[in-house]
């Protein structure tokens, strides 16, 4: 069972109190745009990835309705969404790739190690969808589905909630959460889940207003802990983070001779003709082989890596 949660009260005056203290705030054609999407997808995955040696029943595909295909001057990024998490946030980017609102839209504000922005338009980095702000969805809460593993000890959020918690994974997804054995005082039996912001996240941009992401998102390019539980994580790349990496760096509304990278088109992969779709497959990280994977990034003393130091195989399938 799944309770939709914006913000306990703790956890409201914490992110308040935290809000102030932040380095960086982050603010908020059809078929022929699709072409060669699968073959320069799978290009740029074999040039990039590993091979993992996983057995075959180790893997999930990933639903094409969950699969965001972002095409930008570097490159394919293949992002997958999580509505288990971010219901209302899923569905807005949803509706906006389908009403083309991104296509040629730019990444106006990207900033080396941290994130790179877009949905902003090239005379206008503020440009936003006419549609309403969006109730935060920074966690869920939740008792059984989604299952989180708690894999080690893990700070929520190093500056506004420095509580400890847990950190693991959900379907291939990196995830912080309160830990299970609180449900028996919770009162409702449910603990509280979020995304972690590690690099490859990809993310609702707001104001300082927690309610109030509309159209501009953001996908990170470092590990942005202090985003924990303070935004909305929606999705995560899957294929591509090396393009993400290599947009422009800049402010369209604070470097007057920048000059963004644009978004050239988004579409979901249910869009797509069947032999644009590119098969992507995630570790099932609740698998005895994705365990075995653990342990053997183990330490000598048995540590995992930090959570956001672990890579969770991913491969497209011809």
């Amino acid at each position: 069972m799944i309770m939709r949660f914006t913000l306990s009260a703790t956890l409201a005056l914490a992110l308040t109190a935290g809000a102030c203290a932040r380095e960086a705030e982050v603010s908020q054609t059809d078929q022929g745009a699709a072409s060669g999407l699968a073959s320069a997808a799978s290009a740029q995955s074999e040039a990039a990835a590993p091979q993992w040696d996983l057995p075959d029943d180790a893997w999930r595909t990933a639903d094409q309705d969950d699969l965001l295909y972002i095409e930008t001057d570097h490159g394919m990024v293949i992002v997958e969404m999580a509505p288990e998490f971010a219901p209302n946030h899923v569905a807005r980017m949803r509706r906006l790739v389908h009403e083309r609102f991104y296509d040629f839209l730019v990444w106006h504000r990207v900033i080396d190690g941290f994130m790179a922005q877009g949905g902003g338009a090239r005379t206008n980095p503020g440009h936003a969808a006419d549609v309403e702000g969006l109730e935060a969805e920074f966690t869920v809460r939740r008792s059984g589905e989604p299952v989180v593993t708690e894999l080690m000890d893990r700070v929520i959020n190093p500056r506004a909630l420095p509580q400890m918690a847990k950190a693991g994974f959900w379907d291939g997804f990196h995830a912080g959460t309160q830990t299970s054995a609180l449900a028996a005082i919770t009162g409702d039996g449910q603990v509280q889940s979020w995304l972690l912001h590690c690099a490859g996240a990809a993310a609702a941009a707001r104001t300082s207003d927690p309610n109030s992401a509309r159209s501009q998102f953001f996908i990170t390019r470092g590990n942005a802990e202090h985003l924990n539980a303070q935004y909305t994580a929606w999705g995560r790349v899957r294929v591509g983070q090396a393009a993400v990496d290599a947009i422009a760096v800049g402010s369209a509304s604070e470097d007057p001779g920048f000059r963004p990278d644009n978004i050239r088109s988004m579409r979901t992969g249910d869009e797509l003709p069947a032999d644009e779709q590119v098969t992507v497959q995630v570790a099932d990280t609740d698998s005895a082989a994705f365990a075995a994977y653990l342990d053997t990034l183990r330490s000598p003393s048995g540590n995992l890596p930090d959570i956001c130091d672990i890579t969770v195989p991913t491969r497209i399938v011809e």
